[in-house]
């Protein structure tokens, strides 16, 4: 296999059969020692939590797929914490989005001053942003992305509509077991100009809260592993 990008929390390998590897990391977004989803660089590393994200990854990618929704996944290796998935080029130099149910972390340290911390965004509130460190993943809009060329207003429509309904599907998973997911993030790629989910679903990219109170994403990988259906 040959790297072609190191990223966060997992690396990318190009495959002889025109595929990709990823490989899962015990990395995790954060500030100070502290997880947070919403931060813009690696904050700690918790042993094990790269193997547990794949496995919790294959179970909302197979729930996906019952659902009719394509993502890239082909096949996995927990042992090795390794997963097999389609081509996808990413938008632009990257390009993540987030779904916030509830306001909280960096939405509310940039519209604190309209809104509480934990007011629920009815319907769901979905928000860009380009995977760039140095600039503080920039928030951009749909007119935005299709000024710079990035993606059309077409594809926006089909990535937005799409993260409306794999949010709905997380959401609903969780409230199965007595959790309520507050926000999440997702990254989308397009193969052959159709846009599809790449990357992962796992706890290092939401924030899930039981009973008003935060969950550890090592707990919540293991409340959400421990009650598959």
């Amino acid at each position: 296999m040959k790297k072609i990008y190191e990223g966060k929390t997992k690396d990318v390998y190009s495959l002889d059969n025109g595929n990709v590897m990823l490989k899962f990391k015990d990395d995790c977004t954060g500030k100070d020692g502290k997880f947070d989803p919403g931060e813009n660089s690696v904050g700690l590393t918790i042993e094990g939590i790269g193997k547990a994200n794949l496995e919790t990854s294959i179970y909302y990618f197979e729930l996906l797929k019952k659902a009719g929704i394509k993502t890239h996944y082909v096949s996995a290796n927990i042992d090795e914490a390794t997963m097999e998935v389609l081509p996808g080029k990413v938008f632009g130099h990257g390009l993540e989005v987030i779904c916030r149910l509830v306001a909280t972390g960096s939405f509310i340290r940039r519209y604190g001053e309209y809104i509480q911390d934990g007011t629920p965004l009815q319907g769901g509130y979905v928000e860009c942003t380009f995977k760039n460190d140095e600039k503080g993943d920039p928030l951009v809009t749909s007119e935005g992305l299709a000024a710079l060329g990035v993606m059309s207003e077409e594809m926006f429509k089909s990535m937005k509509d799409q993260t409306l309904k794999i949010t709905k599907i997380v959401a609903d998973d969780l409230k199965r077991i007595g959790l309520d997911l507050w926000d999440i993030k997702f990254e989308f790629g397009y193969n052959n100009d159709e846009v599809i989910l790449i990357d992962e679903i796992a706890s290092g990219n939401m924030r899930v809260y039981k009973d008003g109170a935060i969950v550890d994403p090592v707990e919540l990988t293991k409340i959400i592993l421990a009650n598959r259906k």
